[in-house]
């Protein structure tokens, strides 16, 4: 599906106001997703020159999981659950930040899922064709979502 036939981003992530980070899904297709985040000078994690700090490209690319994983459950008919980022292995970007107002490019491929809810994704940040960040997510969708907050999955 392409960024025309797919539903916004606010009907597949529960983050709302200014935690929603991304603009829009514009891709998703088995196991990948692909989302567009566009920084605002203005925004709260805005540095000194306007820009997002290089780290919060973990979130961008947590987010675009989650709208695959939202994607995929529409796609079986099933309602999307919650799910928790559990962590990240190897980010690395080459820069400090991205410049606000460059469209930045998310793709993920998830690589790993079990029956447990546990899966892990490759993903990547792109800024005008040019990889900018890279990771592999650890992600985590418990049958009881609230237990699993608690502490109380048995």
């Amino acid at each position: 599906m392409n960024g025309a036939t797919l539903p916004p981003v606010e009907a597949l992530l529960p983050h709302r106001g200014t935690m929603l980070l991304i603009d829009r899904v514009l891709a998703f297709a088995g196991d990948t997703a692909s989302a567009e985040c566009t920084p605002r000078p203005d925004a709260w994690y805005a540095d000194g020159a306007g820009a997002m700090p290089a780290w919060i490209g973990i979130e961008l690319m947590a987010q675009t999981v989650a709208a695959h994983v939202g994607l995929r459950k529409r796609s079986e008919g099933v309602p999307p659950k919650q799910g928790a980022l559990l962590g990240t292995r190897r980010y690395t970007s080459t820069e400090p930040a991205f410049a606000a107002g460059h469209a930045l490019r998310i793709d993920s491929t998830m690589i790993y899922r079990d029956v447990s809810g546990l899966g892990a994704y490759d993903c990547r940040i792109t800024c005008d064709g040019v990889e900018v960040a890279t990771a592999t997510l650890k992600v985590f969708e418990p049958d009881d979502f609230d237990a699993f907050v608690q502490g109380s999955l048995s």
